[in-house]
């Protein structure tokens, strides 16, 4: 069931990052520009993207974390896409793995956040 989840969230991640267009800063309603940089002030490497009426804002924080946000119609956040190192990897995720996958190492770990569930998605070699 956790494998057909993880699928499932992973197919619209990858249908949304390979049909959206990148547009110019200035063509992203005041609205939504106004919202991101009230919830992400320090952002840097700010670049837009938009799919029909989504709009996607891929950006840097802090430790050079690599952030990707969609927003939605009515300008609500609907998945928050974050890579992140395994130190802030919950216990009882890096436990599962070190139980199911000994000998194996973490790659390339990412966090998404959509409609409240979390879904951790790694490499592992």
């Amino acid at each position: 069931m956790n494998k057909q989840f993880l699928i499932l969230c992973t197919i619209p991640t990858f249908a949304f990052s390979t049909q959206a267009q990148n547009i110019a800063p200035s063509r992203v309603p005041s609205d939504i520009s106004i919202l991101f940089f009230e919830h992400s002030p320090r952002a840097t490497d700010v670049a837009w993207k938009v799919l029909g009426k989504l709009y996607n804002v891929d950006f840097k924080m802090g430790r050079e974390i690599d952030h990707g946000i969609w927003y939605n119609s009515e300008w609500k956040t609907i998945k928050h896409q974050e890579i992140f190192s395994k130190s802030d990897l919950p216990n009882t995720v890096l436990n599962r793995i070190q139980t199911d996958f000994s000998g194996y190492t973490i790659d390339d770990l990412e966090r998404i956040s959509n409609h409240g569930y979390k879904v951790y998605k790694m490499e592992l070699n």
